[in-house]
């Protein structure tokens, strides 16, 4: 079965970085991120955690928390840990999942045997406090992940999560908002006391409401 946006993510127990966790209670209430590296030592990974890493507060900032996932063993990820503070001058401390049973990976469809058999894409799952699936993104090997497109899209699906609006293109947080078509512009006038541009009848723009 396809994992799929809207569907319940799956539960599991795992070997860490940090010591063994069970997903959902490593979550408990948060939003959660869940990304697949290719493999331990290697040039893009090393980049990518990196960044995640530098990221920390912003995660914090929006109640998210961040697992990393690769192949490899414990001891590989927690040797690899210390060139990735060296060269990217941070500090990991988010888990690295050691998945060498290919659980996890089998759970989320990390493995895509067209590009490796073996090794895990650059898959991105975002779950939302309901373990929700709210956001798939897979990458090939070859290209490094865009973690501020990461926190736009977090941004995204918390305001749209709480508000009756949808963010358009290139949309970024403080940035006006898009009304969604199922409430009428009488509704909508009521509802975004900030006012409500209409472009076309099916196209409206409001401030931000959480702003």
């Amino acid at each position: 079965m396809s994992l799929r946006l809207g569907d319940k993510a799956p539960n599991f127990q795992a070997k860490t970085s940090i010591g063994d966790i069970d997903f959902y209670e490593f979550l408990g209430d948060s939003w959660g991120i869940l990304f697949s590296h290719p493999a331990d030592y290697t040039p893009v990974c090393t980049t990518e955690l990196g960044r995640t890493a530098s990221l920390k507060d912003e995660f914090a900032k929006r109640g998210v928390k961040v697992l990393a996932l690769s192949v490899d063993p414990v001891a590989s990820h927690i040797g690899w840990i210390k060139d990735i503070n060296e060269t990217q001058n941070v500090t990991v401390d988010f888990p690295i999942i050691a998945d060498d049973d290919r659980k996890v990976s089998t759970l989320y469809e990390f493995i895509h045997p067209n590009a490796s058999a073996t090794a895990t894409v650059r898959s991105l799952v975002v779950i939302g406090p309901d373990k929700a699936v709210k956001l798939i993104i897979t990458y090939p090997a070859s290209t490094g992940r865009n973690f501020i497109e990461v926190l736009r899209v977090v941004d995204s699906l918390q305001l749209t999560a709480n508000y009756s609006v949808a963010t358009p293109v290139d949309w970024k947080q403080g940035e006006d908002v898009i009304v969604v078509p199922s409430i009428s512009t009488e509704d909508a006038q009521k509802k975004f006391p900030k006012g409500v541009k209409v472009v076309k009848p099916y196209l409206r723009y409001t401030p931000q409401p959480n702003k």
